[in-house]
Protein backbone atom coordinates (compact mmCIF):
# COMPACT_ATOMS: atom_id res chain seq x y z
CA UNK A 1 0.00 0.00 0.00
CA UNK A 2 1.36 3.28 -1.26
CA UNK A 3 1.60 6.12 0.98
CA UNK A 4 0.51 10.22 1.13
CA UNK A 5 2.94 12.96 2.28
CA UNK A 6 1.46 14.68 5.32
CA UNK A 7 2.32 18.20 4.01
CA UNK A 8 0.77 17.07 0.31
CA UNK A 9 -2.89 16.44 2.35
CA UNK A 10 -2.82 19.91 3.89
CA UNK A 11 -2.17 21.85 0.55
CA UNK A 12 -5.02 19.94 -1.10
CA UNK A 13 -7.53 20.66 1.97
CA UNK A 14 -6.52 24.38 1.54
CA UNK A 15 -6.81 24.57 -1.70
CA UNK A 16 -10.78 23.20 -1.78
CA UNK A 17 -11.31 26.16 1.42
CA UNK A 18 -10.40 28.88 -1.52
CA UNK A 19 -12.67 27.36 -4.22
CA UNK A 20 -16.13 27.78 -1.76
CA UNK A 21 -18.86 30.30 -2.30
CA UNK A 22 -19.08 34.17 -0.94
CA UNK A 23 -21.01 35.41 1.80
CA UNK A 24 -23.94 37.36 1.96
CA UNK A 25 -23.21 41.29 2.94
CA UNK A 26 -24.37 42.30 6.31
CA UNK A 27 -27.52 44.49 6.99
CA UNK A 28 -27.29 48.54 7.52
CA UNK A 29 -27.18 50.06 10.76
CA UNK A 30 -30.32 52.37 11.75
CA UNK A 31 -30.02 55.66 11.33
CA UNK A 32 -29.23 58.21 14.38
CA UNK A 33 -31.84 60.95 15.29
CA UNK A 34 -31.55 64.18 13.66
CA UNK A 35 -30.59 67.36 15.91
CA UNK A 36 -33.21 70.53 16.50
CA UNK A 37 -32.86 73.70 13.63
CA UNK A 38 -30.76 76.73 15.31
CA UNK A 39 -32.91 80.11 15.67
CA UNK A 40 -33.23 82.48 12.69
CA UNK A 41 -30.79 85.58 13.04
CA UNK A 42 -31.94 89.25 12.92
CA UNK A 43 -32.77 91.20 9.62
CA UNK A 44 -30.08 93.50 8.26
CA UNK A 45 -31.06 97.53 8.32
CA UNK A 46 -32.60 98.93 4.88
CA UNK A 47 -30.84 100.54 2.29
CA UNK A 48 -30.39 104.12 1.24
CA UNK A 49 -33.77 105.00 -1.17
CA UNK A 50 -31.93 106.08 -4.86
CA UNK A 51 -32.92 108.98 -6.46
CA UNK A 52 -34.73 110.53 -8.70
CA UNK A 53 -33.64 110.92 -12.33
CA UNK A 54 -35.31 114.19 -13.81
CA UNK A 55 -35.69 115.44 -17.55
CA UNK A 56 -36.17 119.04 -18.48
CA UNK A 57 -37.14 120.26 -21.72
CA UNK A 58 -37.34 124.45 -22.50
CA UNK A 59 -38.77 125.61 -25.58
CA UNK A 60 -35.40 128.47 -26.99
CA UNK A 61 -37.27 131.57 -29.25
CA UNK A 62 -36.19 132.74 -32.11
CA UNK A 63 -32.81 134.76 -31.50
CA UNK A 64 -31.55 132.88 -28.98
CA UNK A 65 -27.64 133.13 -28.60
CA UNK A 66 -27.35 129.12 -28.95
CA UNK A 67 -29.86 128.24 -31.03
CA UNK A 68 -30.66 131.43 -33.35
CA UNK A 69 -33.44 129.98 -34.97
CA UNK A 70 -35.04 128.48 -31.89
CA UNK A 71 -34.65 124.80 -30.58
CA UNK A 72 -35.14 123.13 -27.46
CA UNK A 73 -32.83 122.95 -24.71
CA UNK A 74 -32.74 120.00 -22.51
CA UNK A 75 -31.39 119.34 -18.76
CA UNK A 76 -30.97 116.26 -17.16
CA UNK A 77 -29.69 115.30 -13.58
CA UNK A 78 -30.77 113.48 -10.10
CA UNK A 79 -33.41 114.97 -7.79
CA UNK A 80 -30.65 115.22 -4.64
CA UNK A 81 -32.78 116.87 -2.88
CA UNK A 82 -36.10 115.13 -3.64
CA UNK A 83 -38.35 118.02 -4.38
CA UNK A 84 -39.20 117.10 -7.52
CA UNK A 85 -37.52 119.88 -9.47
CA UNK A 86 -34.09 119.56 -11.08
CA UNK A 87 -32.59 122.58 -9.57
CA UNK A 88 -29.24 124.57 -11.67
CA UNK A 89 -27.21 122.85 -9.02
CA UNK A 90 -28.59 119.41 -9.63
CA UNK A 91 -27.69 119.05 -13.44
CA UNK A 92 -25.30 117.38 -15.00
CA UNK A 93 -25.90 116.91 -18.29
CA UNK A 94 -27.45 119.50 -20.64
CA UNK A 95 -27.89 119.83 -24.59
CA UNK A 96 -29.47 122.23 -27.18
CA UNK A 97 -31.87 120.40 -30.23
CA UNK A 98 -31.42 124.02 -32.95
CA UNK A 99 -34.17 124.10 -35.69
CA UNK A 100 -32.43 124.18 -39.23
CA UNK A 101 -30.74 127.38 -40.04
CA UNK A 102 -30.91 128.16 -43.72
CA UNK A 103 -28.81 131.70 -43.99
CA UNK A 104 -25.50 129.72 -42.77
CA UNK A 105 -24.57 128.73 -46.10
CA UNK A 106 -26.52 129.21 -49.25
CA UNK A 107 -28.01 132.46 -47.68
CA UNK A 108 -31.86 133.21 -48.15
CA UNK A 109 -32.84 135.90 -50.38
CA UNK A 110 -35.16 139.49 -49.62
CA UNK A 111 -38.36 139.56 -50.84
CA UNK A 112 -38.41 141.97 -54.17
CA UNK A 113 -40.81 143.96 -56.95
CA UNK A 114 -40.10 144.09 -60.15
CA UNK A 115 -39.85 148.09 -61.52
CA UNK A 116 -41.16 149.36 -64.97
CA UNK A 117 -39.06 151.32 -66.92
CA UNK A 118 -38.94 152.99 -69.50
CA UNK A 119 -36.97 149.84 -72.95
CA UNK A 120 -34.28 151.68 -75.09
CA UNK A 121 -31.84 150.41 -77.50
CA UNK A 122 -29.44 150.24 -74.40
CA UNK A 123 -31.42 148.01 -72.07
CA UNK A 124 -31.01 144.02 -73.12
CA UNK A 125 -34.59 142.17 -74.19
CA UNK A 126 -36.11 140.81 -71.52
CA UNK A 127 -34.13 142.75 -68.38
CA UNK A 128 -35.78 141.94 -64.62
CA UNK A 129 -35.32 145.20 -63.08
CA UNK A 130 -35.74 144.22 -59.36
CA UNK A 131 -36.77 146.85 -56.28
CA UNK A 132 -34.63 144.87 -54.18
CA UNK A 133 -32.02 146.61 -54.17
CA UNK A 134 -31.60 147.00 -50.63
CA UNK A 135 -27.92 145.51 -49.51
CA UNK A 136 -25.73 149.23 -50.03
CA UNK A 137 -25.97 148.40 -46.00
CA UNK A 138 -27.78 146.86 -42.82
CA UNK A 139 -28.21 147.53 -39.10
CA UNK A 140 -29.45 146.02 -36.30
CA UNK A 141 -32.20 146.62 -34.69
CA UNK A 142 -32.25 148.75 -31.28
CA UNK A 143 -34.22 146.41 -29.30
CA UNK A 144 -35.83 143.58 -31.54
CA UNK A 145 -33.29 140.66 -32.38
CA UNK A 146 -34.89 139.34 -34.86
CA UNK A 147 -35.50 142.12 -36.99
CA UNK A 148 -33.03 144.48 -38.71
CA UNK A 149 -33.27 147.96 -41.33
CA UNK A 150 -31.53 147.94 -44.85
CA UNK A 151 -30.52 150.32 -47.26
CA UNK A 152 -31.03 151.05 -51.03
CA UNK A 153 -28.43 153.39 -52.75
CA UNK A 154 -29.53 156.17 -54.92
CA UNK A 155 -31.20 153.61 -57.33
CA UNK A 156 -31.06 151.31 -60.49
CA UNK A 157 -28.30 152.85 -62.57
CA UNK A 158 -25.54 151.64 -64.61
CA UNK A 159 -22.39 153.02 -65.85
CA UNK A 160 -22.69 154.62 -69.41
CA UNK A 161 -20.44 157.04 -71.93
CA UNK A 162 -22.72 159.17 -74.01
CA UNK A 163 -21.73 162.14 -76.36
CA UNK A 164 -20.79 164.01 -73.51
CA UNK A 165 -18.88 161.81 -71.84
CA UNK A 166 -18.75 159.61 -69.58
CA UNK A 167 -21.28 159.37 -66.83
CA UNK A 168 -24.42 156.90 -65.14
CA UNK A 169 -27.90 155.70 -66.63
CA UNK A 170 -30.26 156.17 -64.18
CA UNK A 171 -32.75 154.29 -65.75
CA UNK A 172 -35.68 155.61 -62.94
CA UNK A 173 -34.06 159.19 -62.58
CA UNK A 174 -37.07 159.87 -59.94
CA UNK A 175 -36.33 156.59 -57.22
CA UNK A 176 -36.28 157.50 -54.01
CA UNK A 177 -33.93 155.91 -52.08
CA UNK A 178 -34.83 154.14 -48.76
CA UNK A 179 -34.99 151.97 -45.94
CA UNK A 180 -36.79 148.56 -45.42
CA UNK A 181 -37.25 147.20 -41.93
CA UNK A 182 -37.13 143.35 -42.23
CA UNK A 183 -37.29 140.48 -40.15
CA UNK A 184 -36.08 136.80 -40.14
CA UNK A 185 -38.96 134.68 -39.94
CA UNK A 186 -39.28 131.04 -37.89
CA UNK A 187 -39.76 129.24 -41.61
CA UNK A 188 -35.78 130.36 -42.43
CA UNK A 189 -37.59 133.31 -44.87
CA UNK A 190 -37.27 136.87 -44.88
CA UNK A 191 -40.01 139.49 -44.33
CA UNK A 192 -40.15 143.16 -45.21
CA UNK A 193 -42.31 145.03 -42.44
CA UNK A 194 -41.98 148.71 -43.83
CA UNK A 195 -40.38 150.84 -46.94
CA UNK A 196 -39.24 154.82 -45.11
CA UNK A 197 -38.54 156.76 -48.17
CA UNK A 198 -35.94 159.65 -47.24
CA UNK A 199 -37.36 163.18 -47.50
CA UNK A 200 -36.12 166.62 -47.82
CA UNK A 201 -36.91 168.68 -44.32
CA UNK A 202 -40.18 170.08 -46.36
CA UNK A 203 -41.45 166.08 -46.23
CA UNK A 204 -40.97 165.85 -50.67
CA UNK A 205 -38.98 162.94 -51.70
CA UNK A 206 -35.29 163.67 -52.19
CA UNK A 207 -34.20 161.44 -55.18
CA UNK A 208 -30.55 159.93 -56.02
CA UNK A 209 -29.29 162.52 -58.89
CA UNK A 210 -25.99 163.71 -58.08
CA UNK A 211 -25.32 166.90 -56.05
CA UNK A 212 -24.18 170.52 -57.41
CA UNK A 213 -20.17 171.75 -57.56
CA UNK A 214 -20.14 172.72 -54.07
CA UNK A 215 -21.61 170.62 -52.13
CA UNK A 216 -19.71 167.30 -52.70
CA UNK A 217 -20.50 166.99 -56.93
CA UNK A 218 -17.79 165.78 -59.35
CA UNK A 219 -19.64 166.89 -62.62
CA UNK A 220 -20.91 163.31 -63.20
CA UNK A 221 -23.03 163.19 -65.78
CA UNK A 222 -26.58 161.51 -65.56
CA UNK A 223 -28.14 159.88 -68.74
CA UNK A 224 -31.65 158.83 -69.44
CA UNK A 225 -32.36 155.05 -70.55
CA UNK A 226 -32.60 157.27 -74.60
CA UNK A 227 -28.78 158.02 -73.59
CA UNK A 228 -29.80 161.92 -73.64
CA UNK A 229 -28.19 163.59 -70.59
CA UNK A 230 -30.81 164.61 -68.26
CA UNK A 231 -31.08 168.24 -68.45
CA UNK A 232 -32.95 170.86 -65.88
CA UNK A 233 -35.47 171.38 -69.06
CA UNK A 234 -35.98 168.06 -70.51
CA UNK A 235 -37.79 169.63 -73.31
CA UNK A 236 -35.01 171.34 -74.69
CA UNK A 237 -30.90 170.15 -75.55
CA UNK A 238 -28.49 169.91 -73.04
CA UNK A 239 -26.47 172.50 -72.99
CA UNK A 240 -23.44 172.85 -70.06
CA UNK A 241 -24.55 176.74 -69.48
CA UNK A 242 -27.97 177.14 -70.27
CA UNK A 243 -29.64 174.11 -69.74
CA UNK A 244 -27.17 172.00 -67.57
CA UNK A 245 -27.72 168.36 -66.16
CA UNK A 246 -30.21 167.61 -62.97
CA UNK A 247 -28.85 167.90 -59.83
CA UNK A 248 -30.22 167.47 -56.28
CA UNK A 249 -29.13 169.69 -53.73
CA UNK A 250 -30.83 166.87 -51.24
CA UNK A 251 -29.56 164.05 -53.91
CA UNK A 252 -28.03 161.22 -51.62
CA UNK A 253 -26.29 158.04 -52.98
CA UNK A 254 -26.92 156.20 -49.63
CA UNK A 255 -24.69 153.68 -48.37
CA UNK A 256 -23.95 153.70 -44.52
CA UNK A 257 -26.43 153.13 -42.22
CA UNK A 258 -27.26 153.54 -38.24
CA UNK A 259 -30.67 153.19 -36.24
CA UNK A 260 -30.95 154.88 -33.57
CA UNK A 261 -32.64 154.06 -30.29
CA UNK A 262 -34.96 157.21 -30.74
CA UNK A 263 -36.38 155.55 -34.07
CA UNK A 264 -33.95 158.16 -36.26
CA UNK A 265 -31.55 156.98 -38.56
CA UNK A 266 -28.12 158.48 -39.79
CA UNK A 267 -27.43 158.23 -43.51
CA UNK A 268 -23.74 158.14 -44.96
CA UNK A 269 -23.62 158.44 -48.68
CA UNK A 270 -21.35 158.18 -52.00
CA UNK A 271 -21.60 161.88 -52.81
CA UNK A 272 -20.49 164.53 -50.61
CA UNK A 273 -19.48 162.77 -48.05
CA UNK A 274 -22.98 164.00 -46.52
CA UNK A 275 -24.31 162.37 -43.24
CA UNK A 276 -28.08 163.19 -43.16
CA UNK A 277 -29.82 162.53 -39.80
CA UNK A 278 -33.10 161.53 -40.45
CA UNK A 279 -36.36 161.07 -38.22
CA UNK A 280 -38.13 157.81 -37.86
CA UNK A 281 -40.64 158.47 -41.14
CA UNK A 282 -37.47 159.70 -42.66
CA UNK A 283 -37.56 163.45 -43.07
CA UNK A 284 -34.18 165.09 -42.89
CA UNK A 285 -33.64 166.80 -39.43
CA UNK A 286 -29.58 167.62 -39.83
CA UNK A 287 -26.92 167.25 -41.60
CA UNK A 288 -23.06 166.77 -41.39
CA UNK A 289 -20.74 167.20 -44.16
CA UNK A 290 -17.51 169.07 -45.15
CA UNK A 291 -18.92 172.19 -46.60
CA UNK A 292 -18.41 174.63 -44.36
CA UNK A 293 -20.63 177.28 -46.64
CA UNK A 294 -23.61 174.76 -46.31
CA UNK A 295 -26.24 176.14 -43.92
CA UNK A 296 -27.99 172.94 -43.22
CA UNK A 297 -24.68 171.36 -41.16
CA UNK A 298 -25.03 170.89 -37.88
CA UNK A 299 -21.38 169.58 -37.56
CA UNK A 300 -18.52 169.91 -40.22
CA UNK A 301 -16.34 167.39 -41.45
CA UNK A 302 -12.47 168.00 -41.90
CA UNK A 303 -12.13 170.08 -45.32
CA UNK A 304 -9.77 166.96 -46.79
CA UNK A 305 -13.22 165.26 -46.31
CA UNK A 306 -14.63 167.00 -49.46
CA UNK A 307 -11.90 165.56 -51.97
CA UNK A 308 -13.71 161.77 -52.07
CA UNK A 309 -12.64 159.89 -55.28
CA UNK A 310 -15.71 159.66 -57.71
CA UNK A 311 -18.46 157.02 -56.25
CA UNK A 312 -16.05 156.58 -53.40
CA UNK A 313 -17.25 158.05 -50.49
CA UNK A 314 -18.36 157.59 -47.27
CA UNK A 315 -19.64 153.85 -47.93
CA UNK A 316 -19.38 152.98 -43.96
CA UNK A 317 -21.48 154.47 -40.66
CA UNK A 318 -21.69 153.21 -37.24
CA UNK A 319 -22.37 154.74 -33.63
CA UNK A 320 -20.45 154.04 -30.39
CA UNK A 321 -22.52 151.23 -28.12
CA UNK A 322 -23.30 154.47 -26.04
CA UNK A 323 -24.97 156.50 -29.16
CA UNK A 324 -22.55 159.55 -28.56
CA UNK A 325 -20.08 159.30 -31.68
CA UNK A 326 -20.68 158.58 -35.13
CA UNK A 327 -18.00 156.71 -36.89
CA UNK A 328 -17.38 156.83 -40.71
CA UNK A 329 -15.32 155.07 -42.75
CA UNK A 330 -14.06 156.66 -46.61
CA UNK A 331 -14.68 153.74 -49.54
CA UNK A 332 -10.96 154.42 -51.08
CA UNK A 333 -8.35 157.12 -51.00
CA UNK A 334 -9.40 160.44 -51.16
CA UNK A 335 -8.13 162.44 -54.28
CA UNK A 336 -6.01 164.58 -52.12
CA UNK A 337 -5.07 166.95 -53.36
CA UNK A 338 -6.23 165.22 -57.04
CA UNK A 339 -6.78 161.79 -58.47
CA UNK A 340 -3.29 161.24 -58.99
CA UNK A 341 -3.41 159.61 -55.52
CA UNK A 342 -6.69 158.14 -55.41
CA UNK A 343 -6.10 153.78 -55.74
CA UNK A 344 -3.55 153.43 -52.67
CA UNK A 345 -4.20 151.49 -49.73
CA UNK A 346 -4.18 154.58 -47.32
CA UNK A 347 -7.82 155.27 -46.41
CA UNK A 348 -9.24 157.40 -43.49
CA UNK A 349 -11.53 156.85 -40.70
CA UNK A 350 -13.48 159.75 -39.22
CA UNK A 351 -15.19 159.81 -35.54
CA UNK A 352 -17.81 162.92 -34.67
CA UNK A 353 -19.00 163.35 -31.17
CA UNK A 354 -22.53 164.55 -31.46
CA UNK A 355 -22.95 166.80 -28.42
CA UNK A 356 -20.05 168.29 -29.08
CA UNK A 357 -18.96 168.12 -32.67
CA UNK A 358 -15.13 167.83 -32.40
CA UNK A 359 -14.08 165.19 -34.49
CA UNK A 360 -11.21 162.64 -34.83
CA UNK A 361 -9.06 160.97 -37.36
CA UNK A 362 -7.08 157.72 -38.30
CA UNK A 363 -6.03 155.95 -40.97
CA UNK A 364 -6.90 152.23 -42.18
CA UNK A 365 -4.73 150.26 -44.03
CA UNK A 366 -6.43 148.28 -47.19
CA UNK A 367 -5.30 145.09 -47.99
CA UNK A 368 -4.77 145.54 -52.21
CA UNK A 369 -4.62 149.07 -53.20
CA UNK A 370 -8.25 150.40 -54.60
CA UNK A 371 -10.17 147.93 -52.39
CA UNK A 372 -13.98 149.16 -51.01
CA UNK A 373 -14.13 149.38 -47.50
CA UNK A 374 -18.42 148.81 -47.35
CA UNK A 375 -19.23 148.61 -43.58
CA UNK A 376 -17.86 149.70 -40.12
CA UNK A 377 -20.05 148.12 -37.20
CA UNK A 378 -19.43 149.46 -33.46
CA UNK A 379 -18.14 146.69 -30.73
CA UNK A 380 -16.96 149.19 -28.30
CA UNK A 381 -15.95 153.08 -27.92
CA UNK A 382 -12.52 152.20 -29.82
CA UNK A 383 -13.29 148.55 -31.42
CA UNK A 384 -14.99 148.15 -34.65
CA UNK A 385 -15.77 145.75 -37.78
CA UNK A 386 -14.86 146.81 -40.75
CA UNK A 387 -16.10 145.04 -44.56
CA UNK A 388 -12.84 145.39 -46.69
CA UNK A 389 -13.67 143.69 -50.42
CA UNK A 390 -12.52 143.72 -54.02
CA UNK A 391 -15.20 144.13 -56.82
CA UNK A 392 -14.34 140.24 -58.34
CA UNK A 393 -16.69 137.45 -58.59
CA UNK A 394 -16.40 133.94 -57.36
CA UNK A 395 -17.36 132.93 -60.68
CA UNK A 396 -14.23 133.86 -62.41
CA UNK A 397 -11.98 132.90 -60.07
CA UNK A 398 -12.05 131.55 -56.31
CA UNK A 399 -9.31 133.96 -54.86
CA UNK A 400 -12.21 136.58 -53.69
CA UNK A 401 -11.23 139.39 -50.88
CA UNK A 402 -14.79 139.43 -48.90
CA UNK A 403 -13.21 140.16 -45.53
CA UNK A 404 -14.27 141.50 -42.37
CA UNK A 405 -11.47 142.72 -39.84
CA UNK A 406 -11.50 143.73 -36.20
CA UNK A 407 -10.13 146.87 -35.74
CA UNK A 408 -8.62 149.10 -32.89
CA UNK A 409 -8.24 152.99 -32.67
CA UNK A 410 -6.32 152.25 -29.38
CA UNK A 411 -2.18 153.12 -30.53
CA UNK A 412 -3.39 154.53 -33.83
CA UNK A 413 -2.31 158.13 -34.29
CA UNK A 414 -5.59 161.17 -34.13
CA UNK A 415 -4.47 163.30 -36.76
CA UNK A 416 -6.31 166.00 -35.32
CA UNK A 417 -4.06 165.73 -32.07
CA UNK A 418 -1.11 165.53 -34.37
CA UNK A 419 1.15 168.97 -33.52
CA UNK A 420 2.53 170.79 -35.87
CA UNK A 421 6.52 170.91 -36.40
CA UNK A 422 8.78 172.48 -38.84
CA UNK A 423 8.00 169.30 -41.10
CA UNK A 424 4.18 168.40 -40.03
CA UNK A 425 1.97 171.42 -40.33
CA UNK A 426 -2.41 171.02 -40.09
CA UNK A 427 -3.41 172.38 -43.89
CA UNK A 428 -7.02 174.22 -43.62
CA UNK A 429 -7.72 172.35 -46.98
CA UNK A 430 -5.60 169.61 -47.41
CA UNK A 431 -5.23 168.12 -43.67
CA UNK A 432 -2.05 166.74 -42.55
CA UNK A 433 0.29 167.28 -44.30
CA UNK A 434 4.17 166.42 -43.92
CA UNK A 435 6.88 168.39 -45.99
CA UNK A 436 4.49 170.11 -47.81
CA UNK A 437 2.51 166.18 -48.94
CA UNK A 438 -0.75 164.97 -48.16
CA UNK A 439 -0.63 162.14 -46.71
CA UNK A 440 -1.88 160.25 -50.13
CA UNK A 441 1.09 162.25 -51.67
CA UNK A 442 3.40 160.89 -48.81
CA UNK A 443 2.27 156.97 -49.43
CA UNK A 444 2.49 157.48 -53.20
CA UNK A 445 6.05 158.57 -52.93
CA UNK A 446 6.91 156.72 -49.85
CA UNK A 447 4.76 154.14 -49.21
CA UNK A 448 4.01 153.44 -45.59
CA UNK A 449 7.33 153.38 -44.22
CA UNK A 450 7.32 157.22 -45.32
CA UNK A 451 3.90 157.85 -43.15
CA UNK A 452 5.44 155.40 -40.11
CA UNK A 453 8.81 157.64 -40.34
CA UNK A 454 6.43 160.66 -39.54
CA UNK A 455 4.84 158.47 -36.51
CA UNK A 456 1.97 158.05 -38.15
CA UNK A 457 0.30 154.59 -37.02
CA UNK A 458 -2.65 153.21 -38.93
CA UNK A 459 -5.70 151.41 -36.86
CA UNK A 460 -4.37 147.82 -35.92
CA UNK A 461 -6.48 145.27 -37.71
CA UNK A 462 -6.90 141.04 -37.56
CA UNK A 463 -9.28 138.99 -39.67
CA UNK A 464 -12.62 137.58 -38.06
CA UNK A 465 -14.21 136.18 -41.25
CA UNK A 466 -13.21 135.60 -45.28
CA UNK A 467 -16.59 134.90 -46.72
CA UNK A 468 -14.80 133.41 -49.98
CA UNK A 469 -13.61 130.85 -47.92
CA UNK A 470 -16.31 130.68 -45.93
CA UNK A 471 -19.33 130.20 -48.09
CA UNK A 472 -18.30 130.56 -51.28
CA UNK A 473 -19.19 134.05 -51.46
CA UNK A 474 -20.89 134.52 -55.12
CA UNK A 475 -21.28 138.21 -55.17
CA UNK A 476 -18.95 140.91 -55.93
CA UNK A 477 -20.61 143.68 -53.77
CA UNK A 478 -20.66 142.63 -49.86
CA UNK A 479 -21.73 145.92 -48.54
CA UNK A 480 -23.46 145.46 -45.16
CA UNK A 481 -22.84 143.95 -41.68
CA UNK A 482 -25.43 143.52 -38.75
CA UNK A 483 -24.07 142.20 -35.48
CA UNK A 484 -26.90 139.96 -33.67
CA UNK A 485 -24.74 138.85 -31.12
CA UNK A 486 -21.35 138.60 -30.04
CA UNK A 487 -20.69 134.96 -32.13
CA UNK A 488 -22.95 135.61 -34.98
CA UNK A 489 -22.92 138.21 -37.78
CA UNK A 490 -24.97 139.00 -40.46
CA UNK A 491 -23.66 139.65 -44.10
CA UNK A 492 -25.51 141.19 -46.88
CA UNK A 493 -24.93 142.29 -50.58
CA UNK A 494 -25.91 145.13 -52.98
CA UNK A 495 -27.19 143.08 -56.16
CA UNK A 496 -27.25 146.55 -58.02
CA UNK A 497 -31.09 146.32 -58.91
CA UNK A 498 -30.48 142.94 -60.69
CA UNK A 499 -28.51 144.71 -63.14
CA UNK A 500 -25.19 146.04 -64.71
CA UNK A 501 -23.33 147.45 -67.74
CA UNK A 502 -21.62 145.36 -69.91
CA UNK A 503 -20.22 147.60 -73.47
CA UNK A 504 -23.26 150.49 -72.59
CA UNK A 505 -25.45 148.26 -72.22
CA UNK A 506 -28.00 147.32 -69.68
CA UNK A 507 -27.89 143.59 -68.78
CA UNK A 508 -29.17 141.16 -66.37
CA UNK A 509 -26.59 140.78 -63.32
CA UNK A 510 -25.90 137.05 -62.62
CA UNK A 511 -23.29 134.97 -60.31
CA UNK A 512 -22.71 132.29 -62.53
CA UNK A 513 -21.10 131.80 -66.27
CA UNK A 514 -24.06 129.77 -67.03
CA UNK A 515 -26.27 132.76 -66.39
CA UNK A 516 -28.76 130.80 -64.52
CA UNK A 517 -28.77 132.63 -60.76
CA UNK A 518 -29.49 136.28 -61.31
CA UNK A 519 -28.02 138.34 -58.44
CA UNK A 520 -30.24 138.92 -55.39
CA UNK A 521 -30.25 140.59 -51.99
CA UNK A 522 -29.11 137.52 -50.26
CA UNK A 523 -28.79 137.15 -46.04
CA UNK A 524 -25.86 135.27 -44.61
CA UNK A 525 -26.07 134.59 -40.95
CA UNK A 526 -22.28 133.11 -40.19
CA UNK A 527 -22.20 131.88 -36.42
CA UNK A 528 -18.88 130.91 -33.82
CA UNK A 529 -17.14 134.10 -34.81
CA UNK A 530 -15.31 135.97 -32.10
CA UNK A 531 -16.76 139.49 -32.40
CA UNK A 532 -15.61 140.75 -28.74
CA UNK A 533 -14.40 144.00 -28.61
CA UNK A 534 -10.45 144.16 -29.41
CA UNK A 535 -8.16 144.84 -26.24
Amino acid sequence: MKKTALAALIMSSVLLTACGNDGSDGKNGINGTDGTNGSNGSNGSNGTNGQTSLIMQQALALGDQHCWMGGTAVQSGLDANSNALLDASEINQASTLCQPNAFAFAGVRLPYQSISYTSSDYIAANVDLRNGGYGSDMTAHPSNPMQFYALTDRGPNADFTGDQGDGKMFITPDYTPRIGLFEVQANNQVRQLKTILLRRPDGTAVTGLPNPVGLGGTKELPYDTSGKVLAVDPNQPYDANSNPSRTDDYGIDSEGLVAMPDGTFWVSDEYGPHIVHFNADGIEIGRINAFANDSRDTFHLPAEFAKRRANRGMEGLTVTPDHKTLVGIMQSTLSNPDKSVNKLTVTRIVTINLETGKVAQYLYKQEIAANSNSAIVALSATSFLVLERDGNFYKDGSDVMKHVYKISLTGATNLEDVAETDSIKQDASLGLIINGKTLEQVELADGWAGLTAAGITPVSKALVLDMGAQVNYAHDKMEGLWLINPTRLGVINDDDFAVESINNQVVQKYLDKAKTRIDGSTLYVIDGLDLSAAP
